[in-house]
């Protein structure tokens, strides 16, 4: 079995550099430096309120970067449409709520499979490999497998979030969305929450193939540095899940 693929979401620098409006630190200059640290691939979030990531950022990111591009949206058309056109070769459809500090939940693809399948096609007709970041929930699971998403993205986020009492049955669950998704012919990947204390029991979950952490990540190598902080969460991973 391949080891589970890191890909690394680097928001969180361009959170940084935005509380200063400045130049810096560069989400692309941190992106090619996790590649460089073997990140298999990088993810940003282009939100409504360019609260962190910006527009340009996008464009230069996919001029720089040679691993593949994940690129997370939301369902309104404006964010659709610049997808379409970003180059980027994965796309995971996200909600979003502006009064949020980060991504709170998965997506009800449920609610809103008519847009899902919409979307989906639109980006899978540009090449496009898309998924849906989701909260382990089977309703949703069997959602994201109608509306015609390749992957599900599970949310982890309740599990890292866990009391040492709770986690295992947020594990649990986690785990039958795994093999439930498997079954209905969706790759699998998660995130959320995700750090070197948490995230060994997650790389070893069943048909996990791809994990996305950022934050932890972005507050390690402000102690260990870049090429550390990547190299040691990819060890982590790689371990737990050959």
């Amino acid at each position: 079995m391949a080891p589970v693929r890191l890909h690394v979401n680097i928001d969180h620098i361009a959170t940084l550099r935005q509380a200063r409006l400045g130049s810096k630190p560069d989400p692309v200059a941190w992106a090619l430096a996790c590649e460089a640290s073997g990140a298999d691939g990088i993810t940003c979030h282009l939100r409504f309120d360019r609260r962190h990531i910006q527009d340009e950022d996008l464009k230069n990111l996919r001029a720089a970067v040679t691993t593949p591009l994940n690129l997370e949206l939301a369902l309104a058309p404006e964010m659709v449409s610049i997808a379409l056109e970003s180059g980027a070769e994965l796309f995971c459809l996200v909600p979003e709520n502006r009064q949020e500090v980060t991504t709170e939940g998965g997506l009800d693809v449920r609610k809103e499979l008519e847009r899902v399948r919409e979307v989906s096609a639109a980006l899978t007709e540009r090449g496009g490999i898309v998924s849906a970041f989701i909260d382990p929930d089977p309703d949703i699971v069997k959602a994201t497998a109608e509306a015609g998403c390749r992957y599900v993205e599970l949310h982890t986020g309740p599990y890292a979030n866990a009391t040492p009492e709770t986690r295992e049955a947020e594990l649990d669950r986690l785990r039958s969305a795994c093999e439930l998704a498997h079954s209905l012919g969706l790759g699998v990947n998660a995130g959320h929450g995700l750090d070197l204390e948490n995230v060994a029991p997650v790389a070893r979950l069943p048909h996990i193939e791809e994990l996305n952490i950022g934050f932890a990540l972005v507050s390690e190598a402000l102690t260990v540095g870049v090429d550390t902080a990547v190299r040691t969460m990819k060890a982590v991973i790689s371990e737990a899940s050959v």
